[in-house]
């Protein structure tokens, strides 16, 4: 009974101290509804990139964090991604598309497929753009007319 006591009482320290780190890392700031919402510590891409910013932190943070660094053998990092950098347009085709294939990025291997993010051209390619210069990326943009070229599939 003391062992699990004392791991009860562990697992609700590690739970707190997370948290607590976890709000220090991000910025506090409350919506127009009752929500609570985190976002990155001032990154200029959110300032440039607020659309995308935005769509990012409602459907790709859960998977791919909202430091970009993902979660080791399911989902990929984005920051320092060496596939995002030679694949702008296979981003926009997945962020539109989805995808069931297998990529590596930085030497790791993902499997988990990706679901399709959005419904449109135009928020693909400001999801994408901030991605793309989140974090520390310097990897260019993508235009409207580069994502016009990917048909919609679902």
């Amino acid at each position: 009974m003391k062992k699990l006591s004392l791991i009860i009482f562990l697992g609700g320290l590690m739970f707190v101290a997370g948290k607590s780190f976890g709000l220090l890392s991000h910025n506090v700031v409350k919506a127009d509804t009752n929500a609570v919402v985190y976002t990155s510590s001032n990154d200029p891409a959110d300032a440039t990139y607020p659309k995308g910013a935005k769509i990012y932190k409602e459907k790709c943070a859960a998977c791919h964090q909202l430091t970009g660094m993902g979660v080791v053998g399911a989902f990929p990092p984005l920051k320092g991604s060496d596939y995002l950098k030679a694949n702008k347009k296979k981003a926009l085709i997945r962020v539109l598309n989805g995808s069931n294939h297998e990529i590596t990025v930085n030497g790791a291997n993902y499997s988990i497929p990706m679901p399709y993010q959005v419904d449109n051209h135009e928020d693909a390619v400001a999801v994408v753009n901030y991605v793309l210069n989140a974090w520390g990326n310097d990897y260019g943009t993508v235009t409207l007319e580069e994502a016009k070229d990917v048909k919609i599939v679902r």
